[in-house]
């Protein structure tokens, strides 16, 4: 089934119009509180420990938790939805596709299907407040949502709603911890979160790449692109690009006029911004403000092998 994604107005239009009521700035700002709970619970674990991993201990479960939620997934089932949605992503961000890992991509999507397509008669039978019976009430109005884009939008909107946020956390947190000052500056002055969080967005994007199929011949920096042809989106690029910004490669919490594209850019701009910018937010101030020792434990980091995502397998931290 096409989705949001790969669809162009007005499916796209209708699609995205019905499901952004569930992540407007309003509805998002009403999850804060619970959002900073979750941050909070899951440092409590670690505090006494003096280490952590921050991606196994902070950025994996807190947008796991948070969109698993939001669906309306039992909390015994988010480590089950996690594995399949992993399995997806990496088999979508692989340069070297193995046998093994397509069939466990395609097992995964398929049993991740299933399982959206029973919530789905769950809250058919019994709705609840959440976005699962959102999108079911849309369905249910005739020509809105069909089944399968239901269950596509689902699909999307649990792979996309952790897989990037994770790495958002991962990614700007081992930024700070290698530049000492500008985590001082923001230990400092709490209320830079905002324009530090779109700083971390630029400096090192979750998503590196985006991709769009040309709709009618074009020349386009001096490149013929003909109609049908697939063309990428290089976002980590653009984000560095010294035409638009003043010391590209330099960190700079306080970085004014910040237009960077970590979200995309035009119709497809990322629906979970305003989600993914308050996870973000919430879990880097809450990080350095309770452990303003943090450190790096050491420099030899792993990187997951996908050009589509950029993350960490693991970050340890030490405080």
């Amino acid at each position: 089934t096409v989705g949001m994604l790969q669809s162009d107005p007005p499916d796209h239009t209708r699609l995205r119009a019905l499901v952004n009521k569930a992540f407007t700035p309003r509805v998002v700002e009403g999850l804060r509180f619970r959002i900073q709970a979750i941050v909070d619970e899951l440092l409590n674990a670690v505090e006494e420990k003096g280490e952590m991993d921050v991606i196994g201990d902070l950025a994996y479960p807190l947008p796991a938790i948070v969109i698993a939620e939001m669906l309306g997934a039992p909390p015994d089932e988010r480590n089950q939805l996690i594995q399949w949605s992993d399995d997806i992503a990496t088999f979508q961000g692989t340069g070297r596709a193995k046998r093994k890992s397509v069939l466990r991509a395609v097992r995964s999507i398929h049993e991740l299907e299933e399982y959206f397509r029973n919530l789905c008669a769950d809250r058919r039978a019994r709705p609840k407040n959440d976005l699962m019976s959102l999108l079911v009430a849309a369905e249910e109005q005739g020509d809105r949502l069909t089944e399968a884009e239901m269950i596509s939008t689902c699909v999307l909107l649990l792979v996309a709603g952790h897989e990037t946020t994770r790495n958002l956390i991962g990614n700007g947190t081992l930024a700070l911890l290698r530049h000492h000052e500008e985590a001082r500056r923001l230990q400092a002055s709490p209320e830079m979160i905002v324009s530090a969080v779109e700083e971390l967005l630029r400096y090192d994007c979750p998503l590196q790449r985006g991709w769009r199929r040309v709709a009618e011949d074009v020349v386009f920096g001096g490149k013929d692109l003909r109609k049908g042809q697939l063309v990428f989106l290089m976002l980590g690029a653009a984000n560095r690009d010294p035409a638009v910004f003043q010391n590209p490669d330099q960190l700079d919490l306080g970085r004014e006029d910040n237009r960077h594209i970590a979200f995309g850019f035009g119709v497809h701009f990322c629906l979970g911004a305003p989600l993914a910018r308050l996870e973000g937010q919430i879990a880097i101030q809450t990080l350095f403000r309770r452990l303003p020792a943090a450190r790096l434990a050491n420099e030899d980091l792993k990187w997951h092998e996908n050009i589509l995502i950029r993350g960490l397998k693991a970050l340890p931290m030490v405080f």
